[in-house]
């Protein structure tokens, strides 16, 4: 091993690393826990999915040192081909794959599946933080906000061709990224606003919404006028506009587009609709489940609600509802600790990198991986809509594993190096 090479591992955030290790360890564990059967109790049995999530694993470590002995050159300079080909196999997802539970999701070769689109969530914070690390390139032009914007969206608009909503949603967490590389913060306030109008949108008549929005803009302006601001008139006929098709456009979008599983699904969490037998089943045994856990928790490979299967998809999007119940409020607590710090850690080692694409790819993962953890747990909770999208590196599955593990270790990698990267 030369200097250099030790140099490298002198550098590596190997709290970061160990982080990784517990989450998938954790992951493992629960898988085991979720499908376990006393007919089927050893760890090396490859024909149930704890078994097959070992092989997964170990081909994640073998990734994650493959990722580390590379040049980390390589991701920025292959950045744009990486997105080509992730592009690639969307397109051919939807021509040639067969759909599963409703999506088109999944390339397969005899029993092997890959699903392209966690791939994607990698290619684009590659390609992004390729665009936006250019030089002379500033967020204030519209030609930079539109390319950027355009990498983002290709992708989305390809899973959501998948009817994998749940994935196309994780892109929008890239406009973090931009808002850090100098975004407007308008354009959050914005994304917040029409947030608030789309429950809005959802629970009150779209008329009399509209209308109230109209009068609350109009009185402002004139309370404003009145007092010598200088507010312009096309500035509030902007806002009422933009509020208007925010919530007509709810309304289209909500019985046009949406199937009507989905249309139960929001009803269910907004309250308007009691299914606890049928599209709020999934919700209602996870929540008891993960109270049934108590402070302590029941205990490994103790849990009722999990060892009779009561929670569908209960090691993979529901992976947390096992921590809950077996690991109670104190394990659960620990895992969301963990993936709190690491998110946090991230960024605070994106910020220190000197490469701008090392610091805008580390925003890129951090939020995604947060993205994940928010809606996976907040969905298992009852707190957001159930839209299928795994925890990182806990739920069962070969392609969200090793694409987080890629997303993660291509960052340590870059941040090992970042006194040779510029």
């Amino acid at each position: 091993m030369d200097k250099r090479d030790k140099g490298i591992l002198a550098n590596v955030e190997w709290k970061v690393v160990i982080a990784w290790l517990f989450l998938i360890l954790v992951g493992w564990l629960n898988i085991y826990a979720a499908v376990y059967d006393a007919d089927h109790s050893s760890i090396f049995d490859f024909s149930c999915r704890y078994g097959k999530q070992m092989i997964w694993i170990a081909a994640s470590l073998i990734i994650a040192l493959f990722v580390m002995i590379m040049d980390p050159k390589f991701f920025s300079q292959t950045a744009y081909l990486i997105y080509i080909i992730c592009i690639g196999m969307l397109v051919l997802v939807l021509g040639v794959a067969t759909a599963t539970k409703g999506a088109k999701s999944w390339l397969g070769i005899g029993e092997f599946g890959i699903q392209p689109s966690e791939f994607a969530k990698l290619a684009t914070a590659l390609a992004l933080a390729k665009v936006l690390s250019a030089i002379n390139v500033d967020m204030k032009q519209w030609s930079t906000r539109l390319t950027a914007i355009g990498i983002i969206a290709l992708p989305m608009l390809l899973v959501l061709l998948q009817n994998d909503t749940g994935s196309a949603l994780v892109f929008f967490s890239f406009v973090f990224v931009l808002f850090r590389e100098g975004l407007s913060s308008t354009v959050l306030i914005l994304g917040a606003a029409a947030i608030v109008l789309f429950v809005l949108a959802l629970v009150v008549n779209p008329f009399i919404l509209t209308g109230v929005i109209i009068a609350a803009v109009m009185i402002a302006y004139f309370i404003l006028h009145g007092r010598n601001h200088r507010v312009k008139f096309i500035y509030f006929l902007g806002i009422m506009f933009f509020a208007a098709a925010v919530i007509f456009g709810v309304q289209f979008g909500y019985n046009e587009v949406l199937e009507s599983h989905q249309k139960d699904r929001i009803e269910v969490l907004l309250g308007q609709k009691q299914d606890d037998k049928g599209v709020g089943y999934n919700v209602n045994q996870s929540k008891i489940a993960i109270g049934s856990g108590g402070l302590l928790g029941k205990g490994f490979l103790q849990g009722t609600q999990t060892k009779f299967n009561f929670v569908p998809e209960q090691d993979t999007d529901f992976i947390f509802c096992t921590v809950g119940e077996e690991w109670g409020f104190l394990g659960s607590a620990l895992v969301v600790i963990v993936f709190i710090w690491l998110c946090v850690k991230i960024i605070k080692m994106a910020e220190r990198q000197r490469s701008n694409f090392a610091r805008i790819y580390g925003y890129g993962i951090a939020s995604v991986i947060f993205f994940h953890v928010m809606v996976n747990i907040g969905m298992t909770i009852g707190l957001l809509p159930v839209i299928g999208i795994p925890l990182p590196f806990l739920s069962y599955g070969g392609s969200s594993l090793w694409a987080f593990t890629l997303m993660l270790f291509i960052f340590v990698r870059q941040d090992a190096s970042r006194g040779d990267l510029v």
